[in-house]
């Protein structure tokens, strides 16, 4: 494995998650001091919203910081699933903040509660939704660079806040055509968005821990890799699993009978450089050599 492609995912990894915490906290602070003062129930939530991304903001951080510790006694294959759990635990948060968004909208709507349109509102909702869709694709693209779950789970949270205050600009829009519980229904909705997310993130995460393969991308370009080494005359038993922003891969190829033990290594070493220097991930390899006979051939 690559120790310099941990290293450099995690120092952007943290960059783009301390920037969005700085965000996180403006914007929380704008949306809900304007939501109180113009009785705007969905942009209080919205705000709630903004500063519960400061939660997975730091849960993304502990994940990081856990992860990234070197493989010990009590841990021989690395500290990754800590990056998992920490995708894990910001979809929880997801779903509570979608839930608790929606029940106090629809006790909102229960009580007959009409709010009138602010233009505060308005603003306060656009400059969001710009702030926060830049912030979602900063950080998705970093996500998918350094294969983080939990950043990628942290750049959905970010879509999703956009989302809500698109939900908000739909409210303010209602109330101005007359429905005067615009407000809260677009509440609800920005709730059912966000558990959506949270529930996909979960769903990733649950995948990554029973022990799936990785993304079928990755495993052809790991069988294009072995296919290309003219020393290796066939393979088998190809499997891989995901360790937080890691592949664990092992196989098993067939070389010469007649090589020497030191040759049949070089091939082994080769294609392990090889796919640690093709493949974007940090990689760890094992592979078993095995003489090319007509019984061990699949």
């Amino acid at each position: 494995m690559d120790n310099n492609k941990q290293a450099i995912a995690g120092r952007q990894i943290k960059s783009i998650t301390y920037l969005g915490m700085a965000v996180n906290i403006a914007l929380s602070v704008m949306k809900v001091a304007i939501g109180l003062s113009a009785a705007s129930l969905a942009l209080v939530a919205d705000g709630i919203h903004s500063l519960s991304d400061v939660a997975t903001d730091v849960a993304v951080l502990l994940g990081l910081r856990l992860g990234s510790k070197e493989p010990d006694q009590s841990h021989p294959y690395g500290h990754g699933r800590a990056e998992t759990f920490s995708a894990g635990m910001v979809a929880l948060i997801l779903i509570v903040v979608g839930g608790a968004m929606i029940y106090c909208a629809t006790l909102a709507i229960a009580r007959d509660e009409v709010t009138t349109p602010r233009l505060g509102v308005l603003i306060a909702a656009i400059i969001s939704i710009a702030a926060k869709e830049w912030l979602y694709k900063a950080t998705q693209k970093i996500a998918i660079q350094s294969h983080s779950p939990a950043l990628y789970a942290n750049a959905w949270h970010h879509r999703s806040d956009a989302l809500s205050s698109v939900a908000v600009v739909i409210g303010f829009i209602s109330l101005e055509f007359g429905f005067g519980h615009g407000d809260q229904v677009a509440a609800i909705a920005v709730g059912l968005m966000i558990i959506w997310v949270g529930v996909r993130v979960i769903s990733d995460a649950l995948r990554e821990l029973a022990e799936a393969a990785v993304d079928p991308e990755t495993i052809e370009h790991i069988k294009k890799i072995i296919n290309s080494d003219s020393s290796i005359r066939q393979w088998h038993k190809l499997r891989t699993r995901t360790v937080g922003r890691e592949v664990f891969l092992d196989l098993h190829i067939l070389v010469d009978p007649e090589l020497k033990i030191t040759a049949a290594h070089e091939i082994a070493e080769s294609l392990e450089k090889t796919l640690d220097e093709q493949i974007t991930r940090p990689i760890n390899i094992t592979v078993h050599i095995e003489p090319d006979t007509p019984e061990l051939r699949k």
